[in-house]
């Protein structure tokens, strides 16, 4: 593994190697898995041990739960030691955002386990919690986009907590002698995948962000600060975990049901308004009357009398002149739900058309007889007239009122712009054949889901000095238990990547089994284990199934038990299997030195 030369701060990195700081953890926790062979009585050289990620794929709640319950066995097995990099997509980077709170976890994991089990079985964040996080998102960000807004109205009704801390925080607890296996977090470049240009994969570690095979990289801590040619001009604040769990997770579900969830997260923070601004307009109330009795109190020193009676007066006078009072509050929300009710029916197939007319008398009403400069047309395309009519009258709070309308008209428009995860690109302006064309030519980027292109984090993995031996692949996707795996291959093929060829029993495509093994000359070996799989459930798969759907509810505290036994019955029923594999790979590593 070749390592990088140090890097000044706000410096892109561009070649072919490993962070230095990367490099010389993971050269640590080698020394860790040599002595976690010793103990499963596969002997072996420090040259010779072999280089194993772990990868966790896609799947929302089930791959958070499936990868903590396969983590619990391959501790209590012995194995758990022997990994190096635990590589994450969506769901399963969940997990280990938790995990990783925890200071050399894989030291203490049932520990661990017990304490976000009972998290997660618990009330999460209020709806106060949630509207003053999404407020920091909206005052800190030059970009706010649909993941500041899904991460606090929805990651955080699965995870059941804000975490605040940064990335490189987080990573600054833990020991620099390997204890814990190296966190690697995936997600994609959307303009990359959907015209099939550049480089989509994306990563995100402890030390830095960056583009998987192109190799271009910035420190994680100046991810989503201005650059331009490589040199860091405007400096954002560093992307906190909660802002990290909903960039690498949101594709929950079609496109559909995710803006209908969207629609319906606003809705509901509309329908609390009461709740959240009661306390905050107390507290306001408060500190505008302690300023008038402060200054109340230099008018009596200079000879005049105010009592607290006119004080108050002074605060009513103050509340009419002022724009935004709970009165024109309550107005403006009431237009804004009807927007909201009128794209939900529209999703729903029903005719939106009903709530026109009373966002046109609210509008009318508000901006002393403007009105909208488009119709809307029902129709057989009206969907198509509801986004620029949409847009109208998110277009009419501008320049009126500040936040928090401000925040909910630009989260309005980034559904219908679809924008996710923009953020400045680190490469702009840049020059030089090794950066593709593509990934300079815009200011800003958008990242999404990993999952959207392949639901599995092949790709950190197979970077040439990252050296992988042997991969194992945690499967928690819905549906087909082998399309990841099989576009692994065919992607890699397409790439001329070392990956070995997948053949997978006809009889097995509806009836897995818990364990597949993958191997070819001069590539990794590929172990493949679908959640579920005929050892592990019988003939229940479907049931299982159905009951734990990527597109859910949060799991109760039973539900959370059950599936991480049944991921852990995979670990622990192909435990001789595994280490079967592990000697395997010492002895290929050997064979080449």
């Amino acid at each position: 593994m070749s390592a990088s030369k140090p890097q000044e701060s706000g410096e892109v990195r561009i070649e072919p190697s490993l962070n230095k700081n990367e490099a010389e953890f993971i050269a640590e926790r080698r020394k860790s898995v040599l002595q976690s062979l010793k103990k499963l009585q596969i002997e072996c050289s420090q040259n010779e041990v072999p280089n194993i990620a772990l990868l966790g794929s896609g799947g929302g709640q089930r791959a958070m739960v499936g990868l903590l319950g396969s983590l619990v066995q391959l501790q209590k097995t012995g194995l758990l030691d022997s990994i190096l990099y635990l590589s994450g997509v969506s769901g399963s980077t969940w997990c280990m955002a938790s995990l990783y709170q925890e200071p050399d976890w894989s030291t203490k994991l049932e520990t661990v386990k017990d304490k976000i089990i009972q998290r997660l079985s618990g009330p999460g964040v209020s709806w106060k919690e949630a509207f003053e996080k999404l407020k920091k998102y909206y005052s800190r960000k030059d970009y706010f986009s649909l993941t500041d807004f899904w991460a606090v109205m929805v990651i955080t009704s699965y995870v059941k907590e804000i975490d605040e801390h940064t990335l490189t925080e987080q990573w600054s607890q833990h020991s620099k002698d390997g204890k814990v296996p190296f966190p690697i977090y995936t997600v994609i470049d959307k303009k990359c995948k959907h015209h099939n240009i550049g480089d989509p994969w994306f990563e995100i570690t402890p030390h830095e962000a960056g583009y998987s095979l192109t190799g271009a990289f910035v420190d994680a801590s100046n991810f989503g600060s201005k650059f331009h040619k490589g040199s860091k001009k405007n400096q954002q604040d560093e992307f906190d975990m909660l802002y990290l769990q909903a960039l690498c997770g949101s594709a929950l579900a079609d496109e559909v049901e995710i803006k209908e969830q969207l629609w319906q997260k606003i809705k509901d923070l509309f329908q609390q308004k009461e709740t959240i601004f009661q306390e905050s307009r107390k507290e306001q109330h408060e500190r505008s009357l302690e300023a008038l009795e402060s200054r109340a109190g230099t008018e009596i020193a200079a000879g005049f009398e105010l009592r607290r009676g006119e004080a108050l007066l002074r605060i009513s006078e103050h509340r009419q002149e002022d724009p935004t009072t709970p009165a024109s509050d309550e107005e403006c929300y009431q237009k804004l739900m009807n927007l909201v009710d009128m794209n939900l029916s529209a999703l729903t197939g029903e005719d939106p058309s009903a709530f026109d007319e009373s966002i046109r008398t609210s509008l009318n009403d508000l901006s002393g007889g403007q009105s909208l400069s488009g119709e809307l047309r029902i129709a057989e395309a009206y969907k198509l007239d509801l986004k620029s009519y949409t847009m109208d009258v998110c277009n009419s709070f501008r320049g009126r009122i500040g936040w928090p309308f401000d925040a909910w008209t630009r989260i309005i428009k980034c559904i219908y712009k679809w924008t996710w995860g923009r953020n400045y690109n680190f490469l702009h302006d840049m020059t030089g054949e090794a950066v593709p064309s593509t990934l300079q030519e815009t200011e800003t980027r958008d990242f999404e889901d990993a999952g959207l292109l392949l639901n599995s984090p092949y790709f950190s993995v197979l970077r040439k000095e990252r050296d992988i031996d042997l991969i194992i692949s945690l499967d928690f996707s819905e549906g087909d238990p082998f399309m990841t795996v099989m576009e692994a291959a065919k992607t890699c093929k397409e790439l001329n990547i070392p990956f070995p060829e997948v053949n997978i029993p006809s009889e097995d495509l509806q009836k897995p089994k818990d364990f597949y093994v993958f191997k070819g000359k001069n590539t990794p070996t590929v172990i493949h284990i679908p959640l579920f799989n005929m050892v592990n459930c019988g003939d229940k798969i479907e049931t299982w199934r159905k009951s734990y759907k990527t597109f859910q509810g949060p799991y109760s505290a039973e539900m959370i038990t059950d599936l991480m036994e049944v991921a852990g019955k995979n670990i622990t029923n192909n435990k001789g299997k595994l280490v079967e594999q592990i000697r395997a790979a010492v002895g290929q590593k050997g064979s080449r030195r």
